[in-house]
């Protein structure tokens, strides 16, 4: 009974999600509500499965990246970016894509986006070009950047504390494909927006005059931002030997750069994307649903019976089906479901280390690089639609379906390939 409610409400909020005639904050909190009301979940149980550390780690690098934006910093970047690529919107496009995807693996993914994202509506906007390839670049490839490293995406961080995999463990695993996946990426949108991204030369003209320093309005705001930003980035290569989780260094840089600027807290607040953070909150609650009623516990058993010992078949299936469920659920909590059960299938078929590790990088391959196929697969996803929607511009599902969904598919398949050669 409880399991049939538990899915119902998912397939209903997503339904409506996709179709987009309801805000997705409210759908997604309307449905949380509902299972608490049908009993599926306790309140208590909802509140334990919303990520508090993805919320805090998001509203302390909104505060700090909003802060930062008041100083013209992100008006400067998008015209010394331009001036380098003579205001040429599709080599603009192709330079952000490609610094998105260096920037996801140094920092993460999601402070990624909230720092690149506002320096590409500017240029959009001076180039009088459709921001929407801008988009849906720094979405598509802050997911693949951040699968390369550690810190760069949640799941791999999550993986890592699991099995005592090493910082360096995951550059020498996972780098070598996602370079690949870049270098392909990067000629798919070559490929797509080749024409659509045209401006006249005249825009390109008055970009290329214009002198990028008469952009910074307050150097006193831009040399505190930029240094509290600094301290935060530290903060996050080093939070695991700090046992700081990210959330603290995020909001503990952000009230210091507040408390020094002297800003008040009301004008500051109004720049968290709050809809965003409801639609989390809702969509882990909805996820954890299925959790709690063993949905997904019975799905990845089932299909793990399926491969019968081999670590070959093992490691496909992990792969495919973690990029296909982190597609349309959180990846977050399938990640954190599957970790035990592939410890429990490792150890019931007798694998070594040798054997077993391999299982962790189809594990991190799909579930980081699943997060391309829909516009609710991954965090940095939905802050960009957030920050998109706050500038006037609407995402839709479909829309970004069409061109995630492919280059997903595309990117897993490469996956599986560089799997099969190097470790079979």
């Amino acid at each position: 009974m409880l399991i049939g409610i538990a899915i119902t409400l998912f397939l209903f909020s997503y339904f409506f999600i996709i179709i987009e005639k309801i805000p997705r904050a409210v759908i997604a909190v309307f449905g949380a509500s509902l299972l608490i009301i049908f009993g599926v979940l306790t309140q208590e149980k909802a509140i334990h499965h919303i990520d508090w550390n993805t919320l805090g780690l998001l509203v302390g690098m909104m505060i700090i990246v909003d802060l930062t934006r008041r100083s013209g910093i992100f008006t400067f970047l998008a015209i010394w970016i331009s001036k380098k690529v003579k205001g040429d919107p599709l080599l603009l496009m192709l330079s952000l894509s490609l610094l998105t995807a260096f920037l996801s693996a140094l920092l993460d993914n999601v402070t990624t986006v909230l720092l690149i994202v506002p320096v590409a509506l500017s240029i959009a906007d001076q180039l009088e070009v459709d921001p929407t390839p801008f988009l849906f670049s720094q979405i598509l490839m802050s997911n693949i950047g951040g699968t390369a490293t550690l810190i760069g995406d949640p799941p791999n961080i999550i993986i890592a504390g699991q099995t005592q995999l090493s910082f360096m463990d995951f550059i020498i695993n996972l780098a070598p494909v996602i370079i690949i996946i870049i270098i392909v990426a990067l000629y798919i949108f070559y490929l797509l927006y080749r024409h659509k991204l045209v401006t006249k030369d005249e825009l390109k003209t008055k970009l290329m005059v214009q002198n990028e320093w008469d952009h910074i309005k307050d150097f006193a705001l831009l040399k505190k931002s930029l240094s509290v930003l600094s301290l935060v980035i530290l903060g996050f290569s080093l939070h695991s030997i700090l046992h700081l989780e990210t959330a603290t260094i995020a909001l503990s840089g952000a009230m210091l750069l507040m408390i020094w600027t002297h800003e008040e807290p009301e004008d500051i607040f109004l720049a968290i994307e709050w809809p965003t953070l409801f639609f989390f909150a809702g969509l882990f609650v909805l996820v954890g649903g299925l959790i709690e009623v063993g949905v997904l516990d019975r799905l990845a058993v089932w299909s793990m019976s399926l491969t019968q010992g081999d670590p070959l078949i093992m490691a496909m299936l992990i792969l495919f089906i973690s990029a296909l469920l982190s597609s349309f659920l959180d990846n977050i909590p399938f990640v954190a479901t599957m970790i035990p059960l592939i410890q429990k299938l490792a150890l019931l078929s007798q694998f070594t280390a040798a054997q077993t590790q391999p299982l962790w990088w189809a594990l991190a391959l799909g579930a980081c690089l699943g997060g391309n196929g829909t516009l609710v697969g991954a965090s940095a996803n939905l802050i960009v639609a957030g920050i998109a929607e706050k500038n006037g511009i609407k995402i839709r599902y479909t829309q970004f379906l069409k061109v995630g969904f492919p280059i997903m598919i595309l990117s897993t398949v490469i996956s599986a390939i560089y799997l099969l050669i190097r470790y079979y």
